[in-house]
């Protein structure tokens, strides 16, 4: 297997994009490696340095803008989050494929500085079907689940310019095709 892709994986908020790479991930942990971001929001319970984000001030995280050193960044809620091109670099250099999980935006940007990167697209099986997993997980209040849906309608515009698409309507099957994939990038 080769080593040094990239892989970026999209989609909307409750599509199911964590628990398809965390698997992925656990199953391909010797040739492929996830890019930890940066933020500026605070850690949650159970969040550690290095191992969720980079955690660090707006100050920080402006100066790192301003020094280039981010392939992506966007501010989500009042925070910054971003990808370290020096995160890239690192897990290129041990030689492994490096997987990415960013939003839209990200995922373009990310292809406009590496072109060579392979851009992945999660789409739910229906609208409909996203917002009762969005509120199944109730984590969210109602204003917080509009926003989300109508993020969702904008994001899910862009997936003709991703180069590969998977519907998660059975989580097996979505996982399946993700892996068979990821495979075929990185072979």
């Amino acid at each position: 297997m080769k080593s040094g892709s990239i892989i970026v994986i999209s989609g909307p908020s409750g599509v199911g994009k964590t628990s398809l790479y965390k698997r992925l991930l656990s199953e391909l942990a010797g040739i492929l490696q996830f890019s930890i971001s940066a933020t500026t929001r605070s850690p949650r319970l159970n969040e550690s340095e290095g191992v969720d984000y980079f955690f660090m001030s707006h100050d920080e995280f402006d100066k790192k803008i301003k020094n280039n050193e981010f392939v992506e960044w966007a501010e989500v809620y009042g925070n910054y989050y971003g990808t370290l091109k020096s995160e890239i670099l690192k897990i290129r250099d041990e030689g492994k494929n490096c997987l990415l999980d960013v939003d839209v935006q990200g995922g373009l940007n990310i292809k406009k500085i590496i072109p060579e990167s392979v851009l992945i697209f999660i789409l739910p099986p229906s609208f409909r079907e996203l917002r009762r997993r969005i509120l199944e997980r109730k984590t969210d209040d109602k204003k917080t689940i509009r926003l989300r849906m109508k993020t969702a309608a904008r994001e899910m515009r862009y997936v003709k310019s991703y180069q590969f698409s998977i519907i998660n309507d059975d989580i097996e099957k979505a996982y399946k095709e993700l892996k068979e994939l990821v495979i075929r990038i990185i072979s």
